[in-house]
């Protein structure tokens, strides 16, 4: 089977330390890779977490502050490299094409991947579709930093799981279901069975990716019955104030954008450099929300697949 897999390749803010690497973080999706906010040193980290640079399909960039895309041009050019076969679409706010523009052009090499660059201009109102396959679909939302900043939703396209006990029920057996399953129904004797005789609905998988923002409408839209939430929880409770001055969130807003969403899982990550470990984080986080997770370089979490 496919994996679906969440891996965090750098869990700290604004700077490195020893423990934490810069942000960057990358999803399995079943046969395609999505590498978010490469920070500085992500290369690296790809490297300890076994990961290719070729498995990477999509890049998505929330905003244009270091710490969150100064490695895309390492990355390129590592693609490049690599002679990467597939094309490589990039996410990002159409304000940062300037910087977009820079680090894509960081340094003398020969470009050799077919990179494909898909700047948004979202508007403030909703969810916005900005990639769709046939397979999943890609939200981008807008958040609450100084700077244009989007949050990022993958969803997998929901659809119906056969029966067998329905099946049964109904004669259907053998060849009859792959007729059932590509012309929506089937006749059996004098009767006609449709898919939705025999079948329940199946809903898709969800994956919410969201930095640097205040708790506002746009997070909350984002996590809505998200199997696994991914948010930034820089701060704890006791530094609200830097949190809400700076335009971030801390763990409790984290748990409370998590649970105001019905998300299924949050993973708190982003963490400042003040903090020697998240402990902290964790008692807050679950003193709201009960399934939190706060990440630590390289660590793996799997994204279920509905029932």
């Amino acid at each position: 089977m496919s994996v679906r897999e969440f891996i965090a390749l750098g869990t700290g803010s604004q700077v490195p330390t020893r423990r934490r690497n810069h942000n960057g973080y990358f999803l399995r999706w079943d046969d395609e890779g999505f590498l978010f906010d490469p920070g500085e040193g992500t290369q690296r980290q790809m490297a300890y977490g076994d990961l290719a640079a070729s498995r990477i399909h999509r890049i998505f960039i929330t905003h244009f502050h270091g710490d969150h895309c100064l490695g895309l041009a390492g990355v390129i050019q590592r693609l490049s490299l690599d002679r990467c076969d597939h094309p490589v679409t990039v996410h990002y706010p159409a304000s940062g094409e300037e910087f977009f523009q820079r680090l894509r052009f960081a340094s003398i090499y020969h470009p050799c991947v077919d990179l494909v660059p898909a700047p948004h201009r979202v508007p403030d109102d909703g969810l916005h579709l900005i990639a769709r396959t046939e397979k999943y679909s890609i939200f981008a939302h807008r958040l609450d930093h100084p700077v244009p900043t989007y949050g990022y939703r993958i969803e997998e396209h929901g659809g119906r799981r056969f029966v067998p006990e329905l099946l049964r029920a109904q004669g259907i057996a053998g060849p009859l279901v792959g007729e059932l399953s590509r012309e929506g129904k089937v006749t059996v004797g004098d009767r006609v069975v449709t898919v939705e005789d025999v079948s329940v609905a199946r809903y898709g998988s969800a994956v919410a990716f969201v930095m640097d923002t205040r708790v506002c409408p746009g997070a909350v839209a984002l996590a809505r019955d998200a199997d696994l939430l991914v948010m930034e929880a820089t701060y704890t409770a006791e530094d609200q104030r830097l949190a809400d001055e700076h335009s971030h969130a801390s763990a409790v807003d984290a748990a409370r954008t998590a649970r105001d969403a019905g998300a299924h899982h949050l993973a708190m990550t982003h963490f400042s450099q003040r903090y020697d470990d998240t402990a902290q984080h964790v008692r807050e986080a679950l003193a709201v929300f009960p399934h939190v997770t706060a990440l630590d370089d390289l660590a793996r979490v799997a994204v279920p697949r509905r029932r």
